[in-house]
Formats: C-alpha cells, structure tokens, sequence
C-alpha cells in the first residue's frame, strides 16, 4: 500500500518563539508513533526550502527524541527582528503554522492515528 500525504498539523503541533532576527519553532507529534516519520522527512533542509520565501541563513534542526519533537532554529527570517520590522505577520505563531502546512508521507497502517478530518 502507498503512503498518503498530509499536512504536518495533523502529525504534530507547534510552539514558537523568536529573539531578535531569530525564530525558533518547536514541532512536538501527537503520537510518538510520528517521531521516526518525521526525523525522515522533516529535514533542515527541507526547513530551510519551506522557508525560503524568508530567506533563511540558516536552518538548525535539534532533535528532542524522549519529548517526540524537533526544534528548528531559523536564522535571519524576521526582517531584523520584531522592533525593527514592519512586516507584523512574520513573527510569532505565523511562523510555526506556515511550518505544520509541510506535506508528509504516513503510511495508511498511522493514518487512526492522524488528528482531524479522516484522510
């Protein structure tokens, strides 16, 4: 059987946070079940190619195993940082949300396992 691909909300959920040009997403699964898939697919590379839009310098991935999450260090995506920009809706939360929109590969045998709608 194929996998099926749905957006990263429905795996895990995310927290944020930024520091000057900094920002810095959490992604945390549901279920741990969702851990291995998304140490596979979730990159920094593909991070920093999701992001590319805010032209990040850099993309550092942490690895939270024991907690089943991720954090994502994203350098020089704030347009200088929350008191220096005029772009409000770069900062915070809205960062976090763009990053759950990442489609993943679950194999159908995780798919009761999936938050929301059924696939």
């Amino acid at each position: 059987m194929s996998d099926v691909m749905v957006e990263l909300w429905r795996l895990a959920h995310g927290r944020t946070g930024d520091k000057g040009n900094r920002s810095n997403i959490s992604v945390i699964a549901w279920d741990q079940a969702f851990y291995p898939l998304m140490a596979e697919q979730l990159t920094a590379d593909r991070v920093q190619a999701h992001f590319a839009f805010r032209r990040p310098q850099a993309v550092v991935r942490y690895e939270l195993p024991r907690l089943s999450a991720f954090n994502f260090v994203l350098d020089d995506v704030l347009d200088g940082g929350v008191n220096d920009s005029l772009n409000l809706d770069s900062h915070g939360k809205v960062l976090s949300f763009h990053l759950l929109t990442v489609q993943m590969a679950v194999p159908r045998h995780l798919l009761p396992l999936l938050r929301g709608p059924a696939a």
